[in-house]
């Protein structure tokens, strides 16, 4: 799995904005809504440069008393949703697991200091199959979640970015999966202005920011403007924090954006690290 490095530059990582549900199995029904995030999402393996050895998600859709990693060889799905069409309950994304990488992330974890084990027993949710789906369609790479841990303390979560960033030289990518702005009581047009004011901070913070600077907003990200509106419950923000801890020291870069996704939210998503040349 691991590369050499004296050739090979280390993968960046990224916080995408993952869309809601299972859209990539619903264009019929969703129209152009999600072609952009579609589009950027698919971009995601020109800027790499390369077809990564396996690929560690960390999802909003997965909480835990201690930070769990996906075990299972052939991860199951998770229909984590509700109210959708009937064929979206039977779909599909069949990645291979990597027990081998799931020993490997536990013991960066646990050699950090940080609480970790393994679920032999977890499948895929749709935090990971939706925009793995638009990312590699073909399903070849293999993928293992790790779990976001309860209490969702942003600090210990940059601190978990920081004990898996070793992966990144080994041919791992660091994918967090979230949303940038995740209120499901105000969305749509209504919430442009909200969207907008915490998307503005989001940038300066991932984009604009030096990295101690970055790391403390991020820290204190509930003081940003318009932050509970954007995420009265934080577990779709959190994901950020892992993947900037991951590459503490480089450059943020937005690479994907709308101002009125799903008629009006202002979203985005961000690679940290250089693309490739």
């Amino acid at each position: 799995m691991t590369p050499d490095h004296a050739t090979t530059p280390r993968l960046p990582t990224y916080f995408i904005s993952h869309g809601g549900g299972p859209w990539p199995w619903m264009k019929k029904e969703m129209g152009g809504a999600y072609d952009r995030l579609a589009a950027a999402l698919a971009d995601m393996p020109r800027q790499i440069g390369r077809t990564p050895a396996a690929i560690l998600m960390v999802s909003a859709h997965w909480e835990a008393p201690v930070f769990m990693v996906q075990g299972h060889p052939q991860p199951p799905m998770v229909y984590d949703y509700g109210g959708f069409p009937a064929h979206t309950y039977q779909v599909r994304y069949d990645a291979p697991g990597s027990p081998a990488l799931a020993q490997r992330v536990a013991a960066l974890i646990e050699a950090a200091g940080l609480p970790a084990a393994i679920d032999p027993e977890r499948g895929f949710d749709h935090g990971m199959f939706s925009p793995m789906a638009a990312i590699y369609p073909d399903a070849r790479v293999p993928v293992v979640q790790l779990s976001l841990r309860r209490g969702l303390d942003p600090a210990e979560h940059l601190a978990l970015g920081r004990a898996i960033a070793p992966l990144r030289d080994e041919n791992v990518l660091i994918v967090g999966s979230g949303l940038s702005y995740h209120n499901l009581r105000n969305f749509g047009p209504q919430a442009h202005e909200v969207s907008k004011a915490f998307g503005d901070w989001l940038d300066h913070t991932a984009v604009q920011s030096a990295p101690a600077e970055r790391v403390q907003r991020l820290a204190d990200w509930a003081a940003a403007p318009s932050a509970r509106m954007a995420h009265p419950r934080e577990e779709h923000l959190i994901p950020l924090m892992v993947a900037v801890g991951a590459a503490e020291q480089e450059r943020g870069e937005r690479v994907y954006h709308e101002e009125a996704f799903m008629g009006g939210l202002v979203v985005s998503s961000y690679r940290f690290g250089a693309a490739a040349a």
